[in-house]
Order: structure tokens, then sequence, then C-alpha cells
């Protein structure tokens, strides 16, 4: 359970960073943080749909280092 209460906090941060017009190097930091604990999430608690979900935004963080 503290897994998932891990993700969805770090996602309100990246959200409100966002709101706040935070540059590309810091929202990637919190992005860099959230796949660290959707990874500890979809092993404890995710099942499938979680590692879809964790496979899915490593790709997505991937190809915004890469943009960056």
């Amino acid at each position: 359970m503290e897994e998932s209460r891990a993700v969805l906090d770090r996602l309100q941060r990246i959200e409100a960073l966002d709101r706040a017009g935070a540059g590309t190097a810091e929202l990637l930091h919190e992005l860099r943080a959230l796949l660290g604990e959707a990874e500890e999430w979809s092993r404890t608690e995710g099942g499938d749909a979680g590692e879809g979900a964790v496979g899915r935004l490593r790709v997505a963080l991937s190809r915004d280092m890469i943009a960056a």
C-alpha cells in the first residue's frame, strides 16, 4: 500500500510543478523518481497491468530524456 501512495504522491507533485511552469530538468528529475517508485509498486502489488504501465512509463521517459 505504501508503494501505491508514493506513486500517487509523486504524480501530484509532478502535476503541481507542471502547473507552476517548472523547467524541463526539474520535471525530468521527478519523472525519473516516479519510474523508480512505479517499478517498486509493480513488484509488490501491480500485477501484469502494473508491469505494462511501468514499461510504458519507461519508454515515454526514455523518449523525453533523449529529446531534452
